[in-house]
């Protein structure tokens, strides 16, 4: 196993081993938190259920009295003061049941100008009251820091008597208004709350609402002892507090026992991720140890890849050197083989280079519009050489034309060229290599490479186009090779947005191989070049 493949696996220790003692101290931890703190998590699960109950309830009143706010806005129309009456009167006690009176106050005038006013009570002295009170007291309480047209309300108390305003800005032409909603506090309190907070008494559960000093405005006592939480109204009526208790036996033990299950669920959690943490390491560590035995095979391939060539080249080499060569005839046969040694020498050297590539990740591809077939011929062109040596026929077919799709050249030449090295090494005895170019379905391009040799046996047919994996067939042919042609394959296949993949076998008696490289086809636009006649077979043998 080289340093690299160990200071991973050593590193991969490291980190769960750890991870895995962690676990076990949270295991620990747990157990003893639920045994010791038991009390604390019963009554934490009375406190957030209460709270949330109470942040529910003042919610609901604040919400209603927007709603009757948001009303108000809608009838009420500077341009035309008169109608605010003839709007807001017929629906008020439906729609603003806490309304008591609308106002609108010039604030541009020195002296606040009440521009309009109306109640929903007989006229009098009362309404004279409310104006008065609101230019001499309240005006001066009111907020214009801000959006002018934002919604805002005053709480206040005058003498004894509480007092609720909403309250905002309008402007046309340049004049600024003042929109006052003054609610019926007295109304608010005993008409509305006691529809809104029907279960306010309801078991154990109370609920009541105090004033600024403590009193009760609302509601029943609270008894002395049990669990209270108090919340101020957010917006609305923002000296005032709503206090609820919640002390339900049956409701706080099913909370209990809710908290508990959590807790036992988080030990088994805990638990698997430590089964998990073994698991991994066991994995880790047969997959590092096939890796590293792959990897020495590839070396010890790929040695004698490049060691039988250059002893080949080398020994006719000497013997056209010295002049031992008896003939003319033979002296082409030697210079015949040392050429073709030298294709398969750069040709594995050009696999191992964009192997290398891949790992590292540096691959760049550069992609152009082009036709398929032509590359697949080109590619045969090339192998031309190699497949006389061995006796071998390839036969090249284009089924359609217009197969145009972006891609590489230069890769999509390497991958044709190693799925026809592919075929030559392991099915030489079937003496002929088809490859066919054609149009699928959805859109896809289609490279067949099909063979007529012994095929490949089923569990093996993923596992050929991972790297360094060469199938059964290679010990028994004795075939060369490094293991990476068909990895490379796969990965110039998948960067084109491809795939490739193996059917296996293709004819009755069990034998031969198709493989098939598919590419996203751009459509049928005719080429501006002649390809082949469908039907028409180009063979290198003729």
């Amino acid at each position: 196993m080289s340093e690299p493949h160990v200071g991973r696996e050593r590193l991969l220790y490291f980190a769960l081993v750890p991870a895995i003692v962690l676990a076990v101290l949270v295991l620990g931890g747990i157990a003893l938190r639920t045994t010791l703190q038991i009390e604390k998590a019963r009554q934490q699960t009375v406190f957030d259920a209460t709270l949330t109950l109470a942040d529910e309830r003042v919610d609901r009143l604040d919400k209603l009295i927007i709603a009757q706010d948001n009303v108000v806005a809608a009838h009420v129309d500077v341009a035309n003061l008169a109608l605010i009456t003839q709007r807001w009167l017929p629906t008020a006690a439906r729609e603003t049941p806490t309304v008591r009176a609308i106002l609108v106050l010039d604030l541009d005038s020195p002296e606040r100008e009440v521009l309009s006013f109306t109640s929903r009570g007989t006229p009098g002295r009362e309404d004279d009251a409310i104006r008065r009170l609101l230019v001499t007291r309240l005006l001066p309480q009111l907020n214009f820091d801000g959006p002018v047209e934002e919604l805002r309300h005053l709480h206040h108390v005058v003498g004894e008597q509480s007092l609720l305003l909403s309250y905002w800005q309008r402007s046309r032409e340049g004049q600024r208004y003042l929109v006052v909603a003054w609610h019926d506090v007295p109304r608010l309190v005993h008409e509305v709350l006691p529809r809104l907070y029907r279960d306010l008494d309801r078991g154990n559960s109370r609920m009541n609402v105090i004033d600024e000093s403590g009193r009760i405005v609302f509601g029943p006592p609270i008894k002395e002892g049990e669990f209270t939480v108090g919340r101020p109204f957010p917006t609305t009526l923002y000296n005032w507090r709503l206090q609820l208790a919640l002390t339900t036996a049956e409701e706080l033990g099913q909370k209990v026992e809710r908290q508990r299950l959590i807790e036992i669920g988080m030990v088994g959690i805990a638990g698997l991720v430590a089964l998990a943490g073994i698991a991994i390491v066991v994995l880790a560590s047969v997959k590092e140890r096939r890796l590293a035995v792959l990897k020495s095979d590839f070396v010890a391939n790929v040695s004698h890849e490049l060691k039988t060539p250059l002893s080949l080249i080398r020994m006719f080499g000497d013997l056209l050197l010295g002049g031992r060569v008896p003939t003319d005839e033979k002296r082409r046969q030697y210079l015949q083989i040392i050429v073709g040694e030298s294709e398969r020498l750069t040709a594995l050297i050009e696999n191992v280079l964009d192997f290398a590539k891949v790992e590292g990740g540096k691959t760049a591809y550069e992609f152009n519009e082009g036709d398929v077939g032509e590359v697949a011929a080109r590619a045969i062109e090339l192998y031309r050489y190699r497949a006389e040596r061995e006796g071998m026929e390839a036969h090249l077919e284009v089924n359609d034309e217009g197969l145009e799709a972006r891609f590489d050249a230069g890769a999509l030449e390497l991958a044709i060229m190693n799925l026809l090295d592919n075929a030559t090494k392991y099915a030489r005895e079937g003496g002929r290599v088809d490859v066919m170019v054609a149009r699928a379905e959805a859109g896809q391009i289609e490279v067949r490479v099909s063979d007529r040799g012994p095929g490949i046996d089923p569990e093996e047919r993923e596992q050929i186009f991972e790297r360094f994996v060469r199938g059964r067939r290679a010990a028994e042919h004795r075939a060369r090779g490094s293991g990476i042609g068909l990895a490379l394959v796969k990965h110039i296949a998948e960067s084109h947005g491809g795939s490739v993949s193996v059917r296996s076998p293709i004819t009755e008696d069990g034998r031969g191989s198709t493989f098939v490289l598919s590419l996203p086809a751009l459509g049928r636009q005719r080429l501006s070049h002649t390809l082949p006649n469908e039907g028409e077979r180009l063979s290198m043998a003729d």
